[in-house]
């Protein structure tokens, strides 16, 4: 209680708020005493829950002694008002309402490319095709040097300033400029915006021979028409299994969630339900018309796995559907519907909870340090330890099948995979502090430009990793920016740091993002779990069969 008093009084608008409510005190007695008569106080209307507020805003607005910018005061007070609510109804204003809505309706207005920015300059990785970039011949490794003639490049620009240079409505153009390798001067290129696709589905290729992989990173507008092209190749290559990731995935629509949970149940399976104080109860369920009822299934998920992650997850929990594999998820069970304003800004409102098919709630208490609770698992000991892992066994529920389930704070997997420690060391630490491999694949990939652009194979890629020395280059790469192993510890980092070069590095090639992810994936624990358990239970089947 203390802590919140103490929070209430170091807000500066609680000050704001007290002063204004004491000048129009204040005024008012004068205007009394000066008169020499006394005004009946105004009435507070019991029927008018917000009668109060309107009226100390009334008073500032005809008694306030200085002008005063009411919009000011509006935009500054409505997010302190939202956040009161609880964590995740918030106020946008019309900027980052348009930035919030274009993350997640599939596309947005811009260039399109991809890019790093490994040091202090920004390298396209890769030009979308067909796109505004490409068809004024920007190409994977120019450096974007000046934006509509501001210098961006070794100044220490932020990439989001950058992004936003980037970005425009439609139509409208850019210039920027350009220094591409071999080229003395800058190449000046006009560019025409244009909407850009986003794709929620990063990577999609086949682990083993029978088990697929398809990494979602967000629910977006598209995802569950994506989800069903890259399921659709993945089957034709032989898929029987899937690693559905669904890491780090923050949620987004709820629609797209039941919609990609639906391909997995059969008819009449509850996926989720809604209520709230204002919101009659709403249950989602099945339709039976998913393409992949029969398919052995694991959904991974950790910490940052969020809102629509988590109905997925529960909801395949619940009905024993498959596996959900990984770390605790975030623990978003609160359902956010938009508002918007004439002026383009709006909220984003807390109107009803969701639940599993058991019943369970996995929101997490609001608390002080509700925005901290990552780090307190990662001091308890949980991001290693399934044991550290905290339940509450009055929010103790069941699944179909019987097995034990709890809400009130984010989804326990079946099967806890720690976070992996293995291979790390001092010499590993530096270098990623230095982000030394993103810095040094955009160098190897200037270098190698021409065959990287041809290669469309991991069997070329090899080769060309071989034939230019990868290990040996970055050795001396990272000597030459004062890193060096200590006895013992490349042997230690070694394999870890070349799987991460060989992906940063396959970016540019024509495999692009799938290359980045083959590479990624072969250092991930969880990955390797997934193998080992699909390999036991093919194991199984075939000696039931044989029985």
């Amino acid at each position: 209680m203390f802590k919140k008093l103490k929070d209430l009084l170091d807000n500066p608008w609680f000050w704001i708020f007290l002063l204004l409510i004491g000048v129009a005190f204040w005024l008012g007695t004068m205007r009394r005493l000066a008169r020499g008569n006394i005004i009946k106080p105004v009435e507070i209307s019991d029927s008018k829950r917000w009668s109060k507020l309107l009226l100390v805003l009334d008073q500032v607005e005809k008694n306030y002694v200085d002008s005063i910018s009411s919009e000011g005061i509006t935009e500054s007070s409505l997010p302190y008002i939202l956040e009161r609510l609880d964590p995740h109804s918030v106020y946008l204003p019309p900027k980052d309402l348009k930035e919030a809505d274009e993350s997640l309706s599939g596309n947005f207005s811009g260039i399109g490319i991809e890019f790093n920015v490994p040091e202090d300059t920004l390298v396209v990785i890769n030009v979308v095709p067909n796109g505004p970039s490409e068809r004024v011949g920007l190409l994977s490794g120019d450096r974007i040097v000046t934006i509509d003639g501001r210098n961006v490049a070794g100044i220490k620009f932020s990439q989001d300033s950058m992004m936003k240079l980037l970005r425009g409505p439609v139509n409208t153009k850019v210039n920027v400029g350009i220094k591409r390798n071999g080229e003395k001067d800058l190449l000046s290129f006009d560019i025409t915006r244009g909407i850009i696709p986003v794709h929620s589905v990063d990577a999609a290729l086949m682990l083993t021979p029978t088990l697929g992989y398809i990494k979602i990173s967000s629910f977006s507008l598209t995802t569950h028409k994506e989800f069903l092209v890259a399921a659709a190749q993945l089957s034709q290559q032989g898929m029987k299994s899937l690693l559905l990731d669904l890491r780090d995935n923050p949620g987004g629509y709820m629609e797209q969630a039941n919609l990609l949970a639906n391909e997995f149940l059969n008819k009449g399976d509850k996926i989720v339900y809604m209520e709230g104080r204002m919101r009659k109860r709403e249950d989602v369920t099945a339709t039976g018309s998913g393409h992949f009822k029969d398919l052995r299934l694991y959904v991974a998920i950790n910490e940052n796995s969020a809102s629509s992650s988590e109905i997925v997850a529960g909801a395949i929990q619940d009905n024993d559907r498959g596996v959900i594999i990984g770390r605790r998820s975030f623990g978003k069970g609160l359902v956010q519907e938009p508002v918007y304003f004439s002026d383009n800004s709006g909220i984003r409102l807390t109107v009803a909870r969701f639940y599993t098919p058991s019943g369970r709630c996995i929101q997490k208490p609001y608390t002080d340090d509700y925005r901290y609770d990552i780090l307190e698992r990662y001091q308890r000991g949980e991001m290693q330890n399934a044991d550290s892992i905290k339940v509450n066994d009055s929010l103790k529920y069941t699944t179909v099948h019987g097995n034990v389930v709890y809400g009130g704070g984010g989804i326990i997997p079946d099967v806890f995979v720690p976070m992996d420690t293995t291979g790390v060391t001092d010499f590993l630490v530096k270098v990623n502090r230095k982000s030394l491999q993103m810095r040094f694949s955009s160098l190897f990939a200037d270098h190698n430009r021409e065959s990287l652009n041809a290669i469309s194979d991991y069997g070329s890629l090899e080769e060309l990793f071989r034939k230019e020395s990868l290990a040996t280059q970055f050795r001396l790469y990272a000597a030459s920016e004062g890193v060096r192993p200590a006895p013992g510890e490349w042997e230690i980092s070694g394999d870890i740091l070349l799987e991460q070069l060989k992906g940063l590095i396959g970016r540019y090639s024509a495999m692009k993002e799938d290359a980045f992810y083959h590479y990624i994936l072969k250092i991930d624990n969880l990955v390797d779990k997934v193998e080992a358990l699909d390999s036991e239970k093919d194991s199984t089947e075939k000696e039931t069969q044989e029985q």
